[in-house]
């Protein structure tokens, strides 16, 4: 188990770009979404997969399980997901920082996010010129409330299609 201590910024200009990691693919589905506590499923650049357990144990902690899983087995789970969300995560040095950029798309397209971890719920990083207002705690800018606005429905064989090596469905989908 990992406790996860992070605050959440809106991103109010690209410059955070000049700087930024290579772009990771997530798409996101929740299995299980509670207001303290989700499963969540996540499949990372169409190449692997991890399954995600949170617990929220205070305003900015989460205590966090997180394990590695058959990427056919996160296809399938997706298929079964209550709602699903897409984004591409970057990382971003700032001071001595690390902070992840998520930059939506779908629905969500032109929402951009930045999140720090930190060591302890008072640190206070330096926070770098692009961001804006904070976000942290504020429900509408979870990924599972954004999730519930682009619920799996929508999706449908779309992202299966997306996900799925040519030629292969889940179990599920090949009815």
């Amino acid at each position: 188990m990992t406790a996860e201590i992070e605050r959440k910024y809106l991103v109010v200009n690209d410059s955070w770009r000049d700087h930024a990691s290579k772009g990771a693919a997530f798409c996101q589905g929740y299995l299980l979404a509670r207001k303290n506590r989700f499963v969540r499923v996540r499949i990372i650049d169409n190449a692997h997969a991890v399954l995600t357990v949170k617990l929220r144990t205070g305003r900015l902690r989460r205590e966090e399980f997180e394990y590695e899983i058959p990427y056919a087995d996160a296809l399938e789970m997706i298929a079964y997901a209550t709602s699903v969300v897409d984004k591409t995560r970057y990382e971003v040095n700032h001071c001595g920082c690390l902070w992840e950029v998520d930059v939506y798309s779908g629905v969500h397209d032109g929402l951009v996010v930045a999140e720090i971890e930190l060591a302890d719920e008072s640190d206070q990083p330096p926070c770098p010129p692009w961001l804006g207002p904070e976000v942290t705690g504020n429900a509408a800018f979870s990924n599972r409330t954004l999730a519930m606005f682009a619920r799996r429905s929508e999706y449908g064989s779309r992202i299966m299609l997306k996900l799925q090596p040519a030629g292969q469905l889940p179990r599920r989908w090949e009815q």
